[in-house]
This record gives C-alpha cells, structure tokens and sequence, in this order.
C-alpha cells in the first residue's frame, strides 16, 4: 500500500455566540458526515482534543455516539462535553489506524489509552569499525555507525547480557578513551572478563573470532555456536594446544548453563507475547519478549483507558499505541502473539506490516510452546493487576490515616516534599517529589541545581528551591499542593513559611519530618505548623499515615541524592581550565603543551602563563585568579 495524504474535511456545527456556552448540533453535523474511512478528533468548549477514533465508516460510527440507549456511563460522560467534531477523511481503514495514533501520540487526549512510557528501548551496540570493537550498552537513535542488537526489554536485561558475554567471551566493554590510555591490564583482565586486547595480549585474528561468536550468541544462531565452539575445540586438542581446547570446552559448558535457564525454543525467532487484565476501572497488559529464540524479560503497563469496556478494546487499543508510532518501527517483532482482540485485528495486521516494511505476523491462536507462552503473559498480567489494586487501595488507606492524624477537614490530595542533597557544599541538588491518591506522580517531579550560595547552607537551598518552585507554580506550571512535606526540622520549615507568605499561599499545610536522635525509621520527629507555631507530634510506628510520610521522605531522598551523584561526577570529569571564561579549547591545549599537565599551570606564576603563545597578560592574571580562589 502506498501512502499517501488524507483529505482534510472538517465538518463542524453552526458558529454559536461564543459568550453562551455552545451545545452541539449532532443532529446537523451527522446529516453532512461522509461514509468513508477516516479519523475523528472530539473537541471540548477549551477547543482541547479529548477523544480521537479512526472509522471505517465515519458516520456510522460517530452516530453511534448519539444513540438513545446502549451507551455506558463512560461513554455518555464523554460525550456531555462535546462541543464540536473535526473529521479527516482517509482512503483506507489502514491509512486512518496509522493517523489516529500520530494524532493520539501529539495531542495525548484524556479519554484515550495513555501507556505513560516514552522511554527508548535499549539496545547492545559492536562497534564493527575499530581493530577491536566493542560490546556496549545504547539507547537512542540508531543512526550511530556499528551493528545493534535487540531492543531489549529493559536496561536490567541489556545489562544482564553483556554481563553473559564478558563472561564467556571476554570481548571489552571499556570506553575508547579508557581504551587507548592503558599502559597495563585493568581489573576486568585480571578476573578474567577480558583477554586485555588494549594492551595487546591477544592478537586481532583471535579477537576477531571471539566478537564473531558473541554476534552468533546475539542472533539467537545457537546451533551454529555449538558446532563451530565444538569444531575449534577439537582442532586445538589435535594441535596439542590443550590450554586452548580447554578453554573453548569451558566455553561451550557456559552456554548450556546459560541456554539451560532459558525456554528456548522457535530458534532464532523474534516474538512479543501479550495478554491483558481488567478488573473495573483499572487494567494490566503484560508483555514478554522473546528474541532470537530466548525469552529475555517482561514489563507490565498499567495504561489508562477511559472508555474500556473489553479487554478486547483495551487489547486493539494498546497494539496500536505500542507499535504504529515512528519511533517504534525497529522495536515490531517478526510475530506478535495476543490473546483475542476484536474485528479490527486485521487491520492492526496490515498496518504493522505497512510500518515495519516487511512481514508481521499477528497471531491470536495458538499452540504449543506459544500457547504457553501466553498463558503465562496472562497470569502475569492477571497478578501484577492485582498487586496493582491492592497498592493502590493501600496508598488511600494512608492518605485517609493521614487525614485523621493531622486532624484536617479533608482527606489532602496532593503532597509535595523537598530535600536537599550535597557532599559537604559540592555540587547541592534540590528535588521535589510529588503524591496523590494514586502514588507518585512521576511526571511532576523536578530537581533543582542550587547556586549563589555559601556551601553547606541548607537553610538557603532550601528557600532558594521552594522560591524557585513557587514562581513556577505562579505561572500555571504546576498545581497547588495541599500539604508541603520538608525533609528536615523547624529551621526548614522557618525558611518554606517565608516563601509561602511571599507567594500568599496561606493555606498550604506545611509539616517537617526530621530523622530522630537514632536515624532509624519509625523514630522520626513530626513538626505540624499550627497558627504560626510547631507542635511536635508522635505517630505510632506502625500508622499508616507515617508510613506514607515516609515513603515519600525517601523518594525525595532518593531523586535528590541521584541528582546530586550525577551533577558530581559531571563536575569531576571536568577539567577546571574548562571552567575558566575567555580559555578556550586551543588555548588550553597550548597552556597543557607548555607546562606539561595541568598541576604544573597550577604551581605557574602569572608572568609564566603570560609567556605561552595566545595567552595575554590579561588573560592570565583571569587563570591565576581562577585557579587560586577556587
């Protein structure tokens, strides 16, 4: 099928006064609808897109939207807010799956299926080019010369992989820059995870071989593995280089090992397996992945789906979502297995294939290894639906404890917390996290790069966040918290009240949660602002008020420290000549070249920097400052 491009037809109601709200003319709109294939986009009195379908037959199905019974309350709710309903006719049912989920994908409308995962699939890299490529775990754009393997699941997974291959093949993980610096072995040779190529102590010919078993391993080419593993071995024992022999032997025992956890089976193909789970209005769909025969993970999605109504819906619905965006072309396996989906399934067929560029098999019934296959997709979704519900109910319970503890009139919807994060000064990091009754709300969280203050001052990160926060939420960026939680005592809650008044948001309920005299959990002291006063309070260890406290105190902690780990050990990769205004990179290099390192610029007088070519005595009274103040 060739692509090409849909006709815009808009098909609206009358104009309206736009001072009254307006109500819908389905009755006009839908006597003027075309019967072809196309997309619909539903419009709100904001003019925000909150529903977009594709048709086969665009009047059939937007009519019956507007039928007199047989809706659901879902469905009828969605429809109340209707203000208007732009159409986009396509020249087939294909053309209009594909618009429908760009249309999705750039709008993300509240009553479709929401995944809430833009992440990139990771993938293994080989960098054919070098004289001893390397095995390297990548995410991101593919267009990065050498040859890639997966995607995988997961980083877990990618990782879990190279590790299998340092250990049977030893091919090198390193950085090029750690690569071409060594002067000795490095630690990964020494525990036999590496054959030290940087150093020379293998030749390129017996590299080479290596890195063309570790592709064989990663195209699911096992057989083939086996058999030249078992031919190299004996060839070696009828040499006498029994060393060798027994190495490859050591070799192929590691690869039975490793096969022997793994249900291998269709050797060498690509599947995903997918099942789904409903129960009301929350859903589960599991998907394990099979690559070059091996199953090598599984991920859970918890989408939101406003207008479920079936697991086939749910099932058609995640499909589309999952596979018909741009960015997710390479990551279509050749066979998709799933449990029944609805009469739209070959359409779903033909747009993959249409995608992907080749054939993609979407198979519902099946038997044999695949049928267990999706059985067990389907107890793992039915489980992590569960477990999902049971969190969830979990998470209310301590928002309502919470409400009883703190004696407020209703239960608080939203918390925010704050904490800062720094290793004595160097490089201070603030963070805010931030809960409701569904548990973190990940999208909102924010880290804070603190400068302009005297090292170690919490009391001045603190306020500079909250300031920098509140300015934030000014402008609409963000929503009022009902409770702010400060990781820290009556000094931090001093400096967050200050803001607050700044910002008049008196009625944002402020508490403290300070580690106790021992740090241990469930010792912590509560300090609730009451009236412009701090009243200490105690909650018994086992309140599941103090439970929530907790959790969210240690993910703040957590997103700080991470924060602050990797703004550190940025900070130390650098040089502190990069640091310096007006030294640039051809200056630097000329200063290194004369001094020798950079411990000999350090020690340089400024008439001695003066000397090097480019560098004016301006500029080096600059360096001298910089170098010795900091």
């Amino acid at each position: 099928m060739s692509p090409q491009t849909p006709t815009e037809q808009p098909e609206t109601a009358p104009e309206a006064d736009q001072n009254i709200l307006k109500v819908f003319d389905h009755k006009s709109f839908l006597a003027n609808l075309s019967s072809r294939p196309g997309v619909y986009r539903m419009v709100d009195e904001e003019g925000t897109v909150i529903y977009v379908g594709k048709a086969k037959n665009l009047k059939k199905r937007v009519t019956s939207y507007f039928r007199a019974s047989g809706l659901t309350t879902k469905t009828m709710a969605m429809v109340a807010k209707i203000q208007d309903i732009e159409v986009t006719i396509t020249n087939s049912e294909t053309e209009a799956l594909l618009l429908e989920q760009s249309l999705i994908k750039s709008a993300r409308p509240v009553y479709n299926i929401q995944l809430r995962d833009d992440k990139s699939y990771p993938y293994i890299l080989l960098t054919e080019k070098d004289e001893y490529p390397r095995l390297s775990f990548y995410r991101g754009s593919r267009k990065r010369q050498g040859k890639f393997f997966g995607p995988y699941p997961s980083a877990h997974a990618t990782r879990d992989t190279l590790q299998v291959l340092q250990k049977v093949f030893k091919i090198r993980q390193c950085q090029d820059s750690y690569f071409k610096n060594r002067s000795r072995p490095c630690l990964q040779h020494q525990i036999d995870r590496c054959t030290a190529p940087c150093v020379g102590l293998i030749d390129p010919e017996e590299y080479s071989r290596d890195v063309h078993y570790s592709t064989l391993f990663l195209q699911g080419k096992s057989n083939v593995l086996h058999k030249e593993l078992t031919r190299s071995m004996e060839s070696a024992a009828a040499k006498e280089d029994f060393e060798r022999a027994a190495s490859i032997r050591d070799q192929i025992v590691d690869l039975r090992r490793i096969q022997e956890q793994q249900f291998v089976a269709n050797q060498g193909g690509d599947a995903d397996i997918i099942a789904a789970a409903i129960e009301g209005s929350y859903a589960s769909v599991h998907v394990i992945y099979v690559r070059a025969g091996r199953i090598i993970g599984s991920k859970s999605f918890f989408p939101k789906f406003r207008l479920m109504d079936s697991r086939e819906q749910l099932l058609e619905a995640f499909l589309s979502q999952l596979y018909l965006g741009d960015e997710q072309t390479a990551n279509i396996p050749a066979e998709i297995i799933t449990q029944a989906i609805s009469e739209d399934g070959g359409d779903i067929e033909e747009a993959l294939n249409y995608v992907a560029q080749r054939k993609v098999k979407l198979a519902t019934r099946v038997r044999g290894h695949r049928a267990k296959w999706l059985e067990l997709a389907d107890t793992n979704a039915r489980e992590s639906l569960q477990a999902n519900i049971s969190n969830k109910q979990n998470i209310t319970k301590r928002f309502r404890s919470l409400q009883e503890s703190l004696k407020l009139e209703s239960i608080p919807e939203r918390i925010e917390c704050f904490d800062i994060s720094h290793t004595s000064g160097e490089e201070t990091v603030g963070s805010c996290v931030v809960f409701d009754s569904n548990g973190a709300v990940k999208s909102d969280y924010r880290r804070f790069n603190i400068k302009d203050i005297s090292p170690g001052d919490d009391y001045a990160a603190m306020e500079q966040v909250l300031t920098r926060r509140f300015t934030r939420l000014a402008r609409g960026e963000a929503k009022i918290p009902d409770i702010l939680l400060i990781d820290g005592g009556k000094g931090q809650l001093t400096q967050a009240r200050k803001v607050l008044e700044e910002f008049q948001l008196p009625e944002i309920q402020l508490l403290g949660i300070a580690k106790g005299i021992s740090r241990r959990a469930g010792q912590e002291t509560l300090f609730l602002e009451l009236n412009g006063r701090y009243k200490e309070i105690a909650l018994p260890t086992q309140s599941p008020a103090l439970h929530l406290l907790q959790q969210v105190r240690d993910e703040a902690h957590r997103f700080a420290i991470t924060g602050h780990r990797q703004r550190r050990a940025k900070a130390r990769k650098q040089s502190a000549l990069e640091q310096i205004p007006g030294l640039g990179p051809k200056r630097r290099r000329d200063l290194l070249r004369h001094f020798g390192g950079q411990q000999e610029i350090v020690r340089a007088s400024e008439s001695d920097l003066a000397k090097v070519t480019g560098i004016s005595k301006k500029l080096a009274e600059n360096i001298y400052e910089y170098l010795h103040n900091n």
